[in-house]
């Protein structure tokens, strides 16, 4: 994998080793970013984080920080990895529940202009319900929160639909607040 754009263009990033993490690939991050659009000095949290593409990606990109949560310890060390080799500063690694983690965040009153989601395929149902209690909290006024779920989902949340792509097997649906 390589990112997409940015000051890290063309670089490559490793991912975890295995079928648990299912990195997000290059034409779905430069979809989700045309999307999204400019992130210049923008904060953003990445939550499922897996590989850290999507977070990584938006730090290219101009991002002023990125939060990457992620549970599985092997895949938060490739992470923190990938932010060292690339030399992006700004990145910060959590390793923990993505439920818990949003009430951190909530309860700390911090705020994001743009928001990953990424659950593991097939897992959309069983976290949609606590994302959607916990998502509102830590968005910024003006936020995007992107959502990335397999192609036959349509992700629902208490925010107002900005769009919903197909690319392959993935889709990508766009919130904001």
């Amino acid at each position: 994998m390589r990112i997409v754009a940015g000051s890290r263009k063309g670089h490559r990033i490793a991912a975890p080793k295995g079928a648990v993490t299912r990195p997000t690939g290059d034409r779905v991050r430069e979809a989700a970013f045309s999307l999204i659009g400019p992130v210049d000095d923008a904060t953003v949290l990445d939550l499922f984080a897996g590989s850290g593409a999507m977070g990584l990606e938006a730090l290219s990109r101009g991002a002023a920080s990125c939060v990457f949560v992620e549970r599985d310890r092997d895949a938060a060390r490739v992470i923190r990895a990938n932010l060292e080799k690339l030399r992006l500063t700004g990145g910060v690694v959590t390793t923990r529940d993505v439920a818990a983690a949003l009430r951190d965040e909530r309860d700390r009153g911090r705020r994001y202009d743009l928001v990953l989601v990424d659950p593991p395929y097939g897992e959309w149902e069983r976290q949609a319900k606590t994302l959607a209690e916990l998502l509102v909290a830590v968005l910024a006024d003006a936020a995007l929160l992107v959502v990335e779920t397999s192609d036959r989902v349509e992700p629902e949340l208490p925010l107002d639909l900005v769009t919903t792509r197909r690319y392959g097997s993935a889709r990508l649906t766009v919130f904001s607040r």
